[in-house]
């Protein structure tokens, strides 16, 4: 605050690939400009903040200005939560999905929408970000929904579990507890979940698109093209998200925190390195030989486990990169010589 003496807090409530909405006061958005090393939210270069270093919704910034033409964005300030992914490509990036988070539901339907791995993938990307997760099955009124048998395929899960409609407004009452004013929570889940309707059903009125989803597979089109953060009439702030087809790890992720039954387990193999496979003496293996787990969470484990691992090895070496790049006096690194006779 002492270099923007003139500086005055707003939120982040919208961002779009041109820029971004900021409010001071709820139902107060308006759009601002942002520095210019934010402005091209979807690249990275060379000497640029990192995408998971600009400004995202749910954010909180210093604004100077006034709207509609002379608002913009001079810092921003310290978060206290934030739930990211790997972003899609081959180079390492985080893309920050909402910050400064109280709650994220994750929501899947009660359909063929329904994907116990999906799940387990979602909460490993919000644990260990002083986030509470809270999974929210909607779609609970369809003749073919079955709350108990998808509860009992989740198990394992130490959060709480919810089955609802999403278009009745009784139902979604059971979701107050996590919305008391001044707590804000981010709905995350693939296309056609309900995330739309539910925002809706808590607004009281319909302010988000909706669609239907494709019958044969029960999967549903983007609807939602930007992330939103609205104010609830109890006093909470919700963000909606669209779907996101690929959830990637960034490397900073606590598996022991989604997994902690298959880690206890693990605690009690015969070796202390035991990949769970066929090792003998496996304690993981004999509950499952049991019964008593699921095999198709222990193979998800193991798979999360090795993209957690990759992703932290890429995480490394960026920081080791950046670490050399700014050892003053190094000399630039020479581009490799291409060998003779090729262009």
């Amino acid at each position: 605050m002492a270099s923007h003496p003139q500086a005055r807090p707003a939120r982040i409530v919208e961002q779009h690939r041109s820029g971004y909405r900021v409010a001071e006061a709820p139902e107060q958005a308006q759009p601002a400009e942002s520095l210019p090393e934010w402005q091209r939210a979807g690249s990275y270069r060379k000497g640029e903040l990192a995408p998971e270093q600009r400004p995202a919704v749910g954010d909180w910034v210093l604004v100077e200005g006034h709207a509609p033409k002379s608002l913009r964005i001079v810092a921003l300030l310290p978060r206290r939560s934030a739930i990211k992914r790997g972003a899609a490509g081959e180079h390492y990036r985080q893309q920050v999905i909402a910050a400064n988070i109280d709650t994220a539901f994750v929501v899947c339907g009660l359909d063929a929408d329904f994907n116990p791995r999906r799940i387990e993938r979602y909460l490993l990307l919000v644990a260990g970000h002083g986030v509470q997760p809270v999974v929210v099955l909607t779609k609970a009124d369809k003749d073919a929904a079955d709350p108990e048998t998808a509860r009992a395929q989740l198990g394992g899960l130490e959060v709480p579990v919810l089955a609802l409609n999403a278009k009745d407004p009784a139902s979604a009452a059971l979701l107050q507890p996590w919305l008391q004013p001044g707590h804000s929570v981010v709905l995350v889940g693939s296309s056609g979940a309900g995330k739309s309707t539910l925002t809706n059903t808590l607004l009281g009125i319909e302010k988000m698109k909706t669609g239907a989803v494709r019958a044969h597979d029960a999967r549903g089109r983007h609807t939602t093209t930007h992330r939103a953060l609205i104010a609830l009439p109890s006093g909470a702030c919700l963000i909606d998200t669209p779907g996101m087809r690929e959830l990637k790890p960034t490397g900073e992720e606590a598996v022991a925190e989604s997994f902690s039954d298959i880690e206890a387990l693990a605690a009690q193999c015969r070796f202390r390195d035991c990949r769970h496979a066929r090792e003998p003496g496996c304690a993981v293996r004999a509950a499952v030989e049991r019964g008593e787990l699921d095999g198709r969470r222990v193979a998800n484990f193991l798979k999360l486990s090795a993209e957690v691992a990759g992703a932290a090895d890429r995480l490394a070496q960026r920081l080791a990169q950046k670490a050399e790049a700014r050892t003053p006096g190094k000399p630039a690194r020479r581009p490799p010589e291409r060998p003779h006779g090729r262009r």
